[in-house]
């Protein structure tokens, strides 16, 4: 059987550290949870600016994505930031969905709500999905009335953590998504280890999105049949999605 080709992820990083370190965080979930994905781990376009806070966990370089003040209100590099990433995808995809953590999962949230308004990305796909980690919005009025202005109808799931200082912009962040899986952790500002209902959770929104997509296509695999086999062609694929998914 030909194998099935893998959705395509973006991974965005976290402040100051790098697609590497972000690339080890993911690791600590269990292998099958993402073996159906083609997951990319893109440096940030800016060396870091000041102390990483992973310093002596995980060598250097490290990199940031955009630089704020402390009310996280006014931006630096911002729009450098975007065009560099928009570049990227156009290049480098077409990309399925995001993946972030922290700063990574405040863009990628970020990118969707512009693309939906036609703002950025319209020479690339629509993006369909994202996982954020400790995500949160961005507070300045002129970005939040375009990015935000409707409900962000990609599909979406959010780790909030109980101790994690980014947990009610994070909540704020969720709300922003038309219907957003929620899996709370006990742990703070991590991308967690998942416990064995987060797995489940996780696992099953992960299966639906494929199921969602392989629907989508169906039709455009159908219509290249024969008129004789058409009707008997499609209930196979449809049959064989569903094998597929519950593998």
């Amino acid at each position: 059987m030909e194998q099935e080709k893998k959705l395509k992820v973006l991974c965005l990083h976290g402040f100051r550290t790098s697609g590497g370190f972000l690339k080890k965080q993911i690791s600590k979930w269990h292998p099958s949870i993402l073996q159906q994905f083609d997951t990319v781990f893109p440096d940030g376009q800016f060396p870091a600016g000041g102390k990483s806070d992973i310093e002596g966990i995980f060598p250097p370089p490290y990199f940031e994505w955009f630089q704020f003040d402390k009310d996280f209100t006014e931006y630096t590099n911002l729009d450098e930031c975007i065009a560099y990433l928009c570049d990227y995808m156009v290049k480098n995809g077409p990309f399925d969905g995001l993946l972030g953590f922290s700063q990574g999962a405040t863009l990628s949230a970020l990118l969707i709500g512009y693309q939906a308004q036609g703002k950025v990305l319209n020479d690339h796909p629509p993006i369909k999905f994202m996982v954020s980690v400790s995500g949160s919005k961005f507070r300045d009025p002129s970005i939040c009335d375009v990015a935000y202005k409707d409900p962000i109808k990609a599909k979406s799931v959010h780790f909030i953590g109980e101790k994690d200082w980014l947990k009610v912009p994070s909540e704020e962040l969720a709300s922003a998504f038309a219907d957003p899986l929620i899996i709370r952790h006990p742990q703070g500002h991590t991308v967690p280890r998942l416990d064995e209902a987060s797995v489940k959770q996780l696992s099953e929104w992960s299966a639906s999105i494929l199921e969602d997509l392989k629907n989508a296509d169906a039709p455009k695999a159908s219509n290249s049949e024969s008129s004789v086999d058409k009707d008997n062609v499609g209930v196979q694929s449809a049959e064989n999605l569903r094998e597929q998914v519950a593998a």
